[in-house]
């Protein structure tokens, strides 16, 4: 034990091994988002007077309102049409379901229509996707930029099937695989 000058008692002082500086340790690399699939696609939200219909852009970041069709007998053709036009890799169909997921008659009828629209389309994937909340959303952007309920019912339909796509491609890119449930073509008796 030393004294120090005040005559307390201490301990000698260690000796302490010279600081190290820890190297610098790399930022982890931010995650890169899964490729997409190149290649315009379209969406469809189906409702029983309008069909709303989105596009995306080639590299498959951007989803736009395209058109809204009227439901009728020449519907599937018009969808046909807008498909070749746009030289689409695969088309998207709405699927409403509760906010429990369970699928009601809606969900049905969108099973149907996806079903004939792809054995229309053949080759051209068909997939069906959730579309929860799409109308909602679409109806309050709508609403936040100045369209009255009138000037919203006509263009509503495109900007659901514009929210449906855009979640469509953020899944593909987030997952890296594409969005929803690809609609299988059932082969006819005898074929």
């Amino acid at each position: 034990m030393l004294l120090r000058p005040s005559g307390a008692l201490s301990r000698p002082a260690r000796a302490q091994a010279p600081a190290t500086i820890a190297p610098k340790r790399a930022a982890p690399a931010p995650k890169r988002a899964a490729p997409v699939r190149e290649g315009v696609r379209l969406a469809v939200d189906v409702g029983s007077v309008r069909i709303g219909v989105a596009r995306s852009d080639p590299d498959g970041i951007l989803a736009s309102p395209l058109t809204v069709v009227r439901s009728g007998p020449n519907e599937l053709d018009e969808l046909a049409a807008l498909a070749a036009g746009a030289d689409a890799i695969e088309v998207i169909v709405g699927l409403p379901t509760s906010l429990s997921g369970q699928e009601g008659s809606a969900a049905s009828v969108a099973r149907g229509f996806a079903g004939e629209l792809a054995g229309l389309l053949a080759p051209i994937p068909v997939r069906l996707v959730d579309e929860r909340f799409t109308t909602a959303q679409a109806h309050d952007a709508l609403r936040r930029s100045g369209k009255d309920e009138r000037a919203r019912r006509s263009v509503v339909d495109a900007a659901a099937a514009t929210v449906l796509l855009q979640a469509a491609l953020d899944t593909e890119r987030a997952t890296g695989r594409p969005p929803g449930e690809l609609v299988m073509l059932r082969r006819r008796v005898g074929e």
